[in-house]
């Protein structure tokens, strides 16, 4: 699926914060909702925005963890990743508006993705249709059965979301999201990535990943972060260094 360099972009502009610090999703994927709060409480001050997946979900006192981040004004990226029937879907999303959700995951099924849609109505609940894992790479599609490369389902998934009215994607920044809202043709368009890591660390299972500086030159909008930040010995020293790197590249 070949990128058109001559394709006119719908010029809106897209709604990120001001602070560079505002676009650090730091993933709370640890054990215990107890961590999670030291967690919560160390990086007080330097990131704003936290990651909750179905891990953290079914530990006991979740409700607690995210009834707590809210009051105290932090912003919750719930990676629910629903693929369930449209129905449920619609009702989960209303649901996590109605407890100011800020984002939240779906898989990139169109009949998924409008149910979503329709269900965050006119709340503030940002959409984010998931494209491709990071961990799978064209040979892993492949073996499910998928006949595009990742890169091709990345920029077909994309286009299907914007139809669908979802708020952004889930991309790589090796995917190019400066690239994928040209092909869609939509400048509007936001790009969460998971999968960075800073050049002298361990990509662990990601098989599709960038350095901090390359994924906001690469036009990613929000960087989702967890091992790098969570397992550091210090991790107010390593989420301040992952801001740093992302304010070093921004656009001029």
């Amino acid at each position: 699926m070949p990128l058109d360099s001559g394709v006119t972009m719908t010029k809106v502009a897209r709604d990120l914060p001001p602070r560079m610090a505002d676009r650090l999703i730091v993933a709370l994927d640890v054990a215990t909702t107890a961590e999670a709060e030291d967690l919560v409480q160390k990086l007080d001050g330097v990131v704003s925005f936290f990651k909750i997946g179905f891990r953290m979900l079914i530990e006991p006192g979740a409700d607690s963890l995210i009834d707590g981040l809210i009051s105290s004004g932090k912003k919750i990226f719930l990676d629910a990743k629903m693929f369930d029937i449209p129905e449920t879907v619609k009702e989960a999303v209303a649901t996590a508006a109605r407890r100011k959700i800020s984002f939240i995951t779906v898989h990139g099924d169109e009949n998924i993705m409008r149910a979503a849609t329709e269900g965050r109505a006119d709340s503030s609940i940002k959409v984010f249709a998931v494209t491709v894992l990071t961990s799978l790479d064209d040979d892993a599609l492949k073996a499910m059965g998928y006949f595009l490369s990742a890169q091709d389902l990345v920029n077909l998934r994309a286009k299907k979301a914007i139809e669908c009215k979802c708020d952004g994607i889930i991309a790589s920044a090796n995917d190019d999201p400066n690239a994928i809202r040209r092909l869609a043709e939509m400048e509007s368009l936001l790009i969460a990535t998971p999968g960075v890591r800073q050049a002298t660390g361990n990509v662990d299972d990601h098989k599709r990943t960038a350095t901090p500086a390359e994924a906001i030159r690469n036009g990613a909008d929000y960087l989702v972060v967890g091992r790098p930040i969570i397992a550091a010995t210090d991790p107010v020293a390593a989420a301040k260094s992952f801001i740093q790197e992302m304010e070093d590249a921004r656009p001029h």
